[in-house]
Formats: structure tokens, C-alpha cells, sequence
């Protein structure tokens, strides 16, 4: 289950459930859309590529599976990127597609 993370890691930039600006890697790392730019679409800490996080419907449409029986996290993770590790990451990763990497 995703946790839903509620800010960017990196800007702190609030990221309700319903948030279309959420992006994350494949391990859920929680990033801002501006941020992603930022970081060239390589994750900080995995190294890995985003998507944009899915958003848990607020009804139970179906099966109970909704924001009241799974709610969104609530502790934030705030660890702003230090840029210049960063793009040493982004050299290394040399431009491969996050699918290649």
C-alpha cells in the first residue's frame, strides 16, 4: 500500500492524497513535479527515475478501498537535496532513460 507521503522531500511543498503534482520512484520516494525538473528526473536516493503517484480515491467506490480505511501518511520526510551530489549522481547516470538504469 502506498504510503502517500504528504510533502516533497526536497521543497517540503504540501502533497495532499488528491495531489497531481506527487511524483515518486519506485521506492516512494515523494518529490514535487518542480522538483523532478530539478533533479533531472533522477531520484536522489535511489538513483532511479519518477511517475507521477497515483491518487487513493476519497469514496469507497468499491471493496472499502478508500482514503478513510487507508489514509494518506502523515509524517512528513523533509532531507532538501544537496545539488551539487546530485549532479555527480546525474553524470553517472549519463543520461540513460530510468528504464535503462
Amino acid at each position: 500500500m502506498l504510503q502517500l507521503r504528504p510533502t516533497c522531500e526536497h521543497c517540503n511543498k504540501p502533497l495532499p492524497p488528491a495531489s497531481t503534482e506527487a511524483m515518486i520512484c519506485s521506492f516512494e520516494c515523494t518529490f514535487c513535479r518542480d522538483c523532478v525538473a530539478l533533479l533531472q528526473d533522477v531520484c536522489p536516493n535511489c538513483g532511479g527515475g519518477f511517475t507521477p503517484r497515483p491518487v487513493r480515491p476519497a469514496h469507497d467506490w468499491k471493496n472499502q478501498n478508500s482514503l478513510s480505511r487507508y489514509p494518506a501518511a502523515t509524517q512528513a520526510i523533509h532531507k532538501p537535496v544537496d545539488m551539487a551530489v546530485h549532479a555527480s549522481l546525474v553524470a553517472r547516470v549519463g543520461g540513460r532513460a530510468p528504464a535503462e538504469r
